[in-house]
């Protein structure tokens, strides 16, 4: 059966405005602002797409990802608009001011604020994210098809099939997934050719004290506990352990 495209509906809705509510609250303007001031890409003048805004831009596309970048860019500033003066006139800008705004905003800032501020958010009364006192989380990679662009081949290539090549570049990431909430956080990304126990490295000093985490066998090894274990204690003579791993077995939990 095919599937139908979801697109936005002509107009702005109020789920949009709440959407962009909800935005705003997780990721605060004056944090945005930190983050722009330290790398560095703050806008030095007034444009019409100054580089905060284009923070939640790129924040909104990942929410509407089958819709063109105007339209999801017109539902941003409508909902601006309906925030703050809905008797202001807007202007969506065409596709050379997005393009040319988003390459002055760079990835940095994107990066540091979801190294930042995305985190566990499992309450004591969410299912499934506790095992007795432990914060439950998983450690895991996947892959990712972006763009068919000769500039993401060539940084992050592509797999090989049958017939050649897969019809995407990918990019292949490993992080740690809470349980329950399905928050993922401590994400390393690189070229598809790079392989999971690489990026989990870079992943492992992410786990907090409270935390027990559980990782499929490819991540069995002792140079993995190694790296786990000097995140914090693990067990102290006969005081309560405050982090642990897993390592998921024949669908059986082994502690190590």
């Amino acid at each position: 059966m095919a599937r139908t495209v979801a697109r936005l509906p002509a107009g702005s809705r109020i789920t949009d405005h709440i959407s962009l509510g909800v935005i705003a609250k997780t990721f605060p303007l004056s944090k945005v602002h930190a983050v722009l001031v330290a790398t560095g890409t703050a806008s030095v003048r007034q444009r019409n797409l100054p580089s905060h805004v284009m923070v939640y831009y790129v924040i909104a596309m990942a929410l509407y990802m089958h819709s063109s970048c105007r339209e999801v860019l017109r539902c941003l500033l409508e909902g601006v608009q309906w925030l703050l003066d809905p008797s202001a006139t807007i202007k969506v800008t065409g596709k050379s001011g997005i393009s040319q705004a988003r390459t002055r905003l760079g990835w940095e800032p994107v990066r540091r604020l979801h190294d930042e501020l995305v985190k566990p958010i499992a309450v004591r009364s969410t299912r499934g994210a506790w095992y007795r006192h432990w914060r439950l989380v998983s450690l895991d990679g996947s892959t990712l098809d972006i763009a068919d662009d000769p500039a993401n081949d060539e940084a992050f290539g592509r797999p090989g099939s049958s017939r050649g090549r897969s019809a995407f570049p990918q990019i292949r990431f490993v992080a740690l997934v809470e349980n329950g909430t399905h928050v993922l956080f401590g994400t390393q990304m690189a070229r598809y050719d790079t392989g999971e126990n690489t990026l989990a490295k870079g992943v492992l000093p992410s786990l907090q004290p409270g935390m027990l985490c559980l990782a499929d066998r490819q991540f069995f090894c002792f140079s993995m506990w190694n790296l786990a274990r000097q995140t914090g204690p693990i067990c102290s003579g006969g005081s309560r352990p405050t982090r642990s791993f897993l390592v998921r077995r024949n669908f059986r939990m082994v502690p190590i």
